[in-house]
């Protein structure tokens, strides 16, 4: 099983804690020779070539970029209105949705979303799950 790389910003974090753990210990460290080794660590030749090959390790998101899926299990179209990578590869998202979305199942009354915040794994599903199981999002593939 390969373990996928995280994302350029996750990696340079590793670098940079890589570091401070180095100093606290007395032995000095240059940012360059921490992502150097941080790249080794990965089995790569370089930290250029690291990066190369993290480029799809995550789907990118950026703020007016439209997306599909499905929230709750109701299909949706919108647009990335704020993203944000953590440093454990996942994002932190607010969709606005093209068309709100009744997020109550009752027959006796609606609740309806135009935006939602939510997080996502580099594969575009919410660690958040419904009492049935299923992902709160599932963004479609681009």
């Amino acid at each position: 099983m390969t373990t996928p790389l995280p994302s350029r910003d996750a990696l340079k974090a590793q670098a940079k804690r890589l570091r401070a753990d180095m100093a606290a210990r007395g032995q000095t460290l240059s940012h360059s020779e921490a992502l150097e080794t941080i790249a080794h660590q990965w089995g790569a030749r370089d930290w250029n070539t690291l990066v190369a090959r993290s480029g799809n390790a995550h789907p990118g998101f950026t703020p007016g970029q439209a997306v599909t899926g499905r929230y709750l299990g109701h299909a949706f179209s919108g647009v990335v209105k704020a993203a944000r990578l953590a440093s454990n590869g996942y994002w932190s998202l607010t969709l606005r949705f093209d068309d709100p979305i009744d997020v109550v199942t009752s027959d006796m009354f609606s609740s309806f979303r135009r935006q939602v915040n939510t997080t996502l794994s580099p594969a575009g599903i919410s660690p958040q799950k419904t009492s049935d199981g299923q992902p709160h999002m599932v963004l479609d593939p681009n």
